[in-house]
């Protein structure tokens, strides 16, 4: 998480010194200056290249111009998925007190330090045009012997540069007893394709070691800090090869022996199944009524390419055992046939139509708490799809159904089962019916961007486990996942990546909404675990279509504003947000509903309709 502009503003002095560090507040008033206090960062200046320096997807080289000092300086240029981090773990002193400095140039440019066994530090600034001192502080912990100290840019910015890093602190003192040695080789690599995209691995951990290097066919490492990592952007049907290093303060070890992993076949375009270009999606009324009045699926307008059936429900919260009905005649007294209505299913997906069965909604809590839930869960949604001929399946749990466990702390690794279990369920789903499925979910803002600040706590407090909860979900299918629209409404405020509240009913929301799932944000706002990237074609923006239909209504001008700085002006039509991209192919609109939308006379459908063509 970024730290705030007047935090990454503040005037920084000279901190070479214990007395300056005192004059500066840093130190507590009478602490004796350490006689030992020394700069403990190898190359800091780079003058020798990258040695001693760890930089993510071969991300940083160094440059002769633009320097601060001497003849040399650090570029690191983010790309895609990659922030352009270069890192380097040094030895320290337990409770003691350790100022980082670095000077630094470029659009976001940020300073930290990790395993300090209190507080882990960050600071940034904006600089593009100079080089500007950054400086933060951190005490160790009574047994921390290392911290690993970063520099880094951010998603989709131009190039960065960092020169003359100091560590100034207490010197630990040499190699000798208590300090880290190299660790030796890790064991038990193992390696297995997730999808025809990624691999996931997995290895015992070394002794000593602070950090991990992931090599791919023996170039391009990526560091990671646990004992599991997965390697996306791959190519469907190839075999990689995968090695692993243990790092800390003395050095890397030996790589392991190597782990072989092929992935499958991609087996069509699982985003985008016979969808248009630009996408309308929209919720039936089709097993319940209410003030926005049935509408007949004969008479839904060509408009919406996307029909999801509001609601299969479940018999129990924790049956898995999923069912529809169409409204009852006492509730919907122009309800049609069942046979008339599945006619009408097949007609719209004779005219390039998707029509799905969405599970969940409002009422409709699922829990797959058991693997018993969860085939009961495959088996019944699969009888309804047969049933009425459909084309695939949305997921629109709310409430406590993805109630996340207090040990789930990493969504790529997730282990609750009402997680695991619907993530398992849904695979399975998908390949019973082929590439062809279509599959769309529908979280709030809370499950998801709210994530960016809280994975498993809270915003006021408290403990809310449920904060970001549908992040492992759509992380482990993502390569199956046609569509993501989120609701961006019955929400409260959400902070962006710009560090700033955004508030629903305006253009803002939605693009500071829309440009973290486009863009990947750090989860909980730990930069070393961020949640990548959709793509495009797979993000439609969720809103109500009348202020009935939803808190957060927003008007077809400002809706019209937010598709412009996402999908053709990016910087210049944004408002106050500053995109990270341009995104010209993102795929359309989620409304709550076709309902609803009638009621409001279609303005809904026919703005969408004048801004992309019918």
């Amino acid at each position: 998480m970024r730290p705030t502009r007047s935090t990454a503003g503040r005037s920084v002095l000279s901190l070479l010194t214990a007395a300056a560090l005192a004059a500066a507040g840093l130190l507590a008033v009478g602490q004796p200056a350490a006689a030992a206090d020394a700069d403990l960062i190898r190359n800091g200046g780079f003058e020798a290249g990258l040695d001693g320096w760890s930089c993510s997807t071969g991300s940083g080289a160094t440059v002769s111009t633009p320097v601060h000092g001497g003849g040399s300086a650090l570029k690191g240029t983010p790309a895609g998925q990659d922030i352009a981090r270069c890192s380097q773990t040094v030895t320290v002193k337990p409770d003691s007190a350790y100022t980082l400095t670095a000077w630094v140039q470029g659009a976001y440019v940020y300073l930290g330090a990790t395993g300090t066994g209190t507080t882990d530090v960050q600071t940034w600034t904006q600089t593009p045009g100079a080089y500007k001192q950054l400086s933060t502080s951190f005490r160790t912990g009574a047994a921390t012997t290392s911290v690993t100290v970063y520099t880094q840019g951010w998603y989709g910015q131009p190039p960065q540069f960092t020169d003359d890093v100091t560590l100034v602190g207490p010197d630990p003192g040499g190699s000798g007893p208590g300090q880290p040695q190299i660790p030796a080789a890790p064991t038990g690599l193992t390696a297995s394709a997730s999808s025809s995209t990624s691999v996931g691995l997995s290895w015992a951990a070394a002794t000593g070691a602070t950090s991990y290097k992931v090599y791919r066919d023996g170039a391009n490492p990526a560091t990671v800090t646990g004992t599991s990592a997965t390697v996306t952007g791959l190519t469907a049907s190839t075999t990689y090869s995968f090695q692993v290093s243990a790092v800390n303060a003395a050095g890397e070890s030996p790589k392991s022996a190597a782990a072989a992993a092929t992935t499958p076949s991609g087996g069509g375009n699982p985003g985008n199944p016979g969808l248009p270009a630009h996408a309308l999606v929209g919720y039936l009324h089709a097993s319940f009524a209410n003030g926005s009045g049935y509408v007949r699926m004969a008479d839904v307008p060509a408009s919406w390419d996307v029909i999801n059936l509001a609601f299969g429900e479940p018999t129990s919260v924790t049956s898995g055992d999923i069912r529809f009905r169409l409204c009852p005649v006492s509730e919907c007294p122009n309800v049609e046939p069942a046979a008339e209505f599945k006619a009408a299913i097949k007609a719209k997906q004779a005219a390039g139509k998707k029509v799905l069965i969405s599970i969940g909604g409002q009422n409709g809590q699922v829990q797959l708490g058991t693997t018993a839930a969860r085939d009961t869960f495959v088996s019944s949604v699969s009888k309804i799809i047969d049933e009425y001929g459909l084309n695939g399946l949305d997921i629109d749990f709310e409430g406590h159904s993805l109630s996340l466990a207090t040990g789930d702390t990493d969504f790529r690794a997730p282990t609750t089962p009402v997680i695991v279990n619907l993530i398992s369920a849904v695979k399975t789903l998908k390949a019973k019916y082929g590439p062809d499925f279509v599959l769309t979910m529908a979280p709030e803002t809370f499950f998801v961007q709210l994530g960016y600040q809280y994975y498993g706590s809270g915003p006021w407090g408290g403990q809310d486990p449920r904060a970001g909860a549908y992040l492992p979900v759509i992380h482990a299918l993502r390569d199956d996942l046609t569509l993501l629209h989120v609701q961006d409404y019955n929400s409260g405020s959400i902070m962006g990546l710009d560090n700033q509240y955004h508030s629903m009913g305006g253009a803002d929301f939605h693009i500071a909404m829309t440009d973290m799932l486009l863009t990947g944000f750090p989860v909980a706002g730990n930069t070393a675990r961020v949640f990548p990237p959709l793509r495009p074609d797979q993000i439609a923006i969720g809103l109500p279509a009348t202020t009935n239909a939803g808190n957060g209504h927003t008007s077809p001008a400002e809706v019209t504003k937010a598709l412009d700085c996402l999908t053709k002006k990016s910087g210049t039509t944004c408002g106050s947000y500053q995109t990270h991209g341009t995104w010209p192919a993102l795929r359309g609109l989620m409304t709550w509903s076709i309902n609803w939308d009638r009621f409001g006379a279609w303005e809904f459908s026919k703005n969408f309709d004048a801004y992309f063509g019918s």
